[in-house]
């Protein structure tokens, strides 16, 4: 008698009793959604402009603190940022203006080279804010991942789009953690042009956000 070979099944991690605990297609599209958003690799020159001048150990310090902050962030919006919004009567269009205005302001200092802080709070500041948010877990990540839970059927989708917040946050930590040879490399001269550059690119999301956001606005007038 010729056996009979089961038909092939899509790629799923699974438990003995046959119950799917893995989606790896939900965990890839979020996965791929969020590293075009938040940007690994665009955001290396932005990180090395406003970490520059501080001791190796501060800026590795300042890579976690960034990668937490937006990871803590990302997590309260994935979990009640619908019904946070609701509540404070905030449209996304609105979140993404603000957050485009934010990025703007950070985005003049560094092209005017008007980037010193208070030395009490300078470290503090420059990871919360703008690496930590918005630059990182901007209104693109958290809508993105608001979405991405609410349309989770089960656990297994769950469990697939939490895997792909935390993968994307550790691919955001290894870029900035291991960008800081550049620094060495480049010397003084180079961090200023590194400085420049990080400004022009801020400046340029930070625009299109707020065109993306007053777009949505008059969208939905």
């Amino acid at each position: 008698m010729a056996l009979r070979h089961a038909p092939a099944l899509p790629f799923r991690t699974t438990l003995s009793q046959g119950h799917t605990v893995f989606d790896a297609a939900v965990f890839g599209s979020l996965f791929l959604t969020l590293f075009v958003i938040m940007d690994p690799p665009g955001v290396t020159p932005i990180f090395l402009a406003l970490t520059s001048g501080r001791p190796a150990k501060v800026q590795r310090r300042m890579a976690w603190q960034a990668v937490a902050v937006a990871f803590g962030v990302i997590t309260v919006f994935g979990l009640v940022g619908q019904q946070i919004l609701d509540y404070l009567h905030v449209s996304v269009p609105a979140l993404m203006i603000a957050g485009g205005l934010l990025l703007l302001l950070i985005a003049l200092d560094l092209l005017t080279g008007k980037t010193d802080e208070p030395k009490q709070t300078k470290d503090v500041n420059v990871a919360l804010v703008p690496l930590g948010m918005p630059l990182l877990a901007g209104p693109g990540a958290i809508v993105s991942v608001i979405l991405a839970v609410q349309n989770a059927d089960g656990a297994a989708e769950q469990i697939s789009v939490w895997a792909a917040i935390a993968a994307i946050h550790a691919v955001l930590w290894l870029a900035m953690r291991y960008s800081l040879g550049i620094i060495r490399v480049i010397k003084d001269g180079g961090v200023v042009l590194v400085t420049r550059l990080a400004g022009m690119m801020l400046s340029a999301i930070a625009v299109q956000q707020i065109i993306n956001g007053v777009t949505q606005v008059v969208q939905g007038a």
